[in-house]
């Protein structure tokens, strides 16, 4: 398989695989003997880093649209739902944080995967607070970029129609849980190690470990133990 040369329609790019398929409305179709195992978005205005991330994500039987600004982008991510985003943290005009805001990633029901430089993890981790999914840094493997991608893809189907927070019982500072901590706490009171969360959430285990910080400051846990207290203090009482 190999990518046909993008084309452009009012910001969007859309990578093409060129030996199946025919055109749909937004982009390469592929065919059933090449079905698609769904729509990535990739929004970053580097044509080199949406080339490289669509010939990887194409290679692994996805349909990718690019979009090199935001406008075009909400608007597509309004309209339909994709099966993941991959979203750079610093587009022209605007951050990917403020992106996050606005299409409000929290409750969005697609995982959004941040696209960070190595000076920009701060501005990641921060978007990690605000709905972001997780994280992959630049320079990027492929084989990363496809790990992130399906753990992400498949997590969002095993956590469907769970609540985050179901079969823990009723605390004080619950309700000051976002839902992604609120998944990850779930995770944390059961024992699981951090390897062992982000494998069932589809996230980094540094991932795991942000959110765990996040958590514990906002529930005054000092430690591991005292996270534990805290949420079964409730039953016991």
């Amino acid at each position: 398989m190999r990518l046909a040369p993008s084309w452009r329609r009012g910001g969007i790019i859309v990578a093409k695989v060129i030996h199946v398929g025919s055109w749909g409305d937004m982009g390469w179709k592929m065919s059933e003997e090449g079905s698609s195992r769904g729509e990535i978005f990739v929004v970053d205005d580097d044509p080199a880093v949406r080339g490289t991330l669509s010939a990887i994500l194409c290679r692994d039987g996805y349909e990718v649209v690019g979009f090199a600004e935001e406008t075009a982008f909400l608007g597509a991510a309004r309209a339909r739902e994709p099966a993941c985003v991959l979203l750079d943290v610093y587009l022209p005009g605007r951050s990917g944080l403020e992106i996050l805001k606005e299409l409000n990633a929290e409750e969005y029901p697609a995982p959004i995967l941040m696209i960070s430089g190595k000076g920009d993890i701060p501005m990641a981790v921060e978007a990690i607070k605000h709905g972001a999914l997780d994280f992959i840094e630049k320079p990027f493997r492929g084989s990363t970029v496809s790990a992130c991608v399906q753990a992400a893809i498949a997590a969002r189907s095993r956590r469907a129609n769970v609540n985050g927070l179901n079969g823990i019982p009723a605390f004080a500072g619950r309700k000051s849980l976002t839902k992604r901590e609120g998944e990850v706490l779930a995770q944390l009171v059961t024992g699981a190690s951090s390897k062992e969360a982000a494998i069932e959430l589809g996230i980094s285990p540094r991932t795991i470990e942000i959110h765990r910080a996040h958590i514990m400051g906002k529930l005054g846990a000092k430690n591991a133990a005292d996270l534990v207290r805290i949420v079964m203090s409730e039953r016991r009482g």
